[in-house]
């Protein structure tokens, strides 16, 4: 094989084309789309002025490329007292392991074109929920890195949220398993059947997921650790630049991720589209499906800072423990109860 011949094995390879190319590339044009429809949803519901001059015709879209070339090209200023290892890792890890649950969940049924083994895709949503963990570490260890009383105090509260969201958003996806019996991705897509979505069947995980992913990526109402009028931009405090640019769009690119997981489990994946033979039928017009839904969930996530205003952190907390948390082991409970019926 010629060395153009390995290397489009290589990026054609289901785990890094889906890290790459769905993932990384992806979660950029997404992230792009999803603040500025954040933006004119709040300007137009709130009756004010969104992003609008920088270009008129397209409604202030590229006001948002600009701000990343800005963010690519500005000098990052690190300050002498940040602990200099972790404070210059800890974004660029978090960027990437938000990324990594894509090498793992299979965007199609075709299994000439599935990231895993048949034999580990059996656990892929296990695996999956265990990578998607992973990333908030490095938010606090940015905090504690920046050695700053606001970004300490933003690494605490990312602290506090993480012990009460992320076991809700598990539990929440743990309700689809509950419901198909089967921790298989490709598994649960196909037990939902088109429009048997178990966002319907399972209303309660659905719910207790999606908040989970709205507050674990801190989206509004719940963006708490960077909060502004208090701590500054929290555990970010410090960084500029191209690392502020890199935390900030790890965030996107880990709400992205997790909407994928959630639009396989309870939105019925790449359904109503029945993955054919080919590349085309085959896994791409399936991923496209995949990806669309997810954008949807991103949109739907980002139009909430338009209509609510931001908790505060004993509220969220208070959100979670009292009505989250049952809510998301009713959903356990629900889903138990529909595989013993034979509904799902």
């Amino acid at each position: 094989m010629s060395l153009a011949e390995v290397a489009a094995a290589i990026i054609g390879w289901p785990p890094v084309w889906q890290v790459l190319v769905i993932g990384f590339l992806g979660s950029l044009v997404i992230a792009v789309l999803a603040v500025w429809f954040e933006r004119k949803a709040a300007a137009r519901v709130q009756r004010r002025l969104g992003p609008y001059w920088a270009s008129p015709r397209l409604g202030g879209l590229l006001h948002l490329i600009a701000d990343m070339v800005r963010y690519a090209f500005q000098y990052p200023i690190i300050p002498r007292t940040v602990d200099l290892i972790p404070f210059l890792a800890a974004p660029i890890a978090g960027m990437v392991i938000a990324l990594l649950p894509l090498a793992v969940v299979p965007f199609t049924s075709n299994p000439a074109y599935w990231p895993l083994p048949p034999s580990a895709m059996e656990y892929s949503l296990l695996i999956a929920l265990a990578i998607v963990t992973l990333p908030p570490i490095f938010i606090i260890a940015a905090g504690w890195a920046s050695n700053n009383p606001f970004a300490v105090i933003g690494g605490v509260r990312e602290a506090f949220i993480i012990v009460a969201y992320e076991l809700i958003a598990i539990l929440g996806f743990l309700g689809a398993a509950a419901s198909t019996g089967t921790f298989n991705l490709v598994a649960i897509v196909e037990a939902q059947g088109g429009i048997m979505w178990l966002a319907i069947l399972n209303p309660l995980a659905f719910l207790a997921a999606f908040i989970a992913i709205v507050m674990s990526t801190s989206a509004f109402p719940f963006e708490i650790p960077e909060s502004e009028p208090e701590v500054v931009a929290g555990p970010f405090t410090e960084y500029s630049g191209l690392l502020y640019a890199l935390n900030m769009g790890g965030a996107y690119m880990r709400r992205f991720a997790l909407s994928i997981i959630l639009a396989l489990t309870f939105l019925g994946g790449w359904y109503p589209l029945v993955p054919g033979e080919g590349l085309l039928m085959g896994y791409i017009l399936p991923s496209v499906v995949v990806v669309v839904k997810a954008v949807i969930v991103v949109l739907a996530i980002s139009f909430l800072r338009a209509v609510y205003g931001r908790y505060r952190l004993d509220q969220a907390l208070d959100l979670a423990w009292k009505i989250l948390l049952p809510m998301a082991l009713a959903g356990i409970a629900l889903g138990l109860f529909e595989a013993s019926i034979g509904l799902t």
